[in-house]
């Protein structure tokens, strides 16, 4: 059994985490920018994050993340985009393969339809037996057990 971490990155970042013992545990963590500090502390606190939930899981064997190839608007890309450096980087750091996934195959897996809206992947988490906090949370999870399905992990 690996401790598998997946990951919905964005502002409000959703995270599924499978661990040794085979429980998932999941949430969404916020990183809106804070009033008085600089734009690159938002990564800054999610690298801390990736790191307390390294330390937590007791390691981590492997990291999915949604991969987003088309966004809502320019802010959204550039948070995308440095939320996507920083969990490279910090998987590079500490040795820890990853692989991003469209959201097309994550949706279709999880839905049976690629193009699946929020209300649906969120009822594929229920109808698992999940309660997710947002749409976040529920693709993560989604992630979580395209991962374990498919990836022999």
């Amino acid at each position: 059994m690996n401790n598998i971490l997946a990951l919905d990155l964005g502002t409000h970042t959703g995270w599924a985490l499978r661990s040794l013992d085979d429980s998932i545990t999941s949430g969404t963590e916020h990183f809106k920018p804070q009033r008085f500090e600089g734009g690159g502390m938002r990564y800054l606190r999610f690298r801390r994050w990736l790191t307390e939930i390294k330390q937590i899981a007791d390691g981590i064997t492997a990291v999915y993340f949604e991969e987003v190839r088309r966004h809502a608007g320019v802010d959204a890309a550039h948070a995308y985009g440095g939320f996507l450096a920083t969990l490279t980087a910090w998987c590079e750091h500490h040795q820890i393969p990853y692989q991003g996934v469209p959201v097309g195959t994550i949706k279709k897996h999880a839905t049976g339809k690629g193009n699946a809206g929020k209300d649906e992947t969120l009822a594929a988490a229920r109808a698992r037996g999940f309660f997710p906090e947002d749409d976040n949370e529920a693709d993560a999870l989604a992630l979580l057990h395209w991962a374990i399905e498919t990836q022999e992990v």
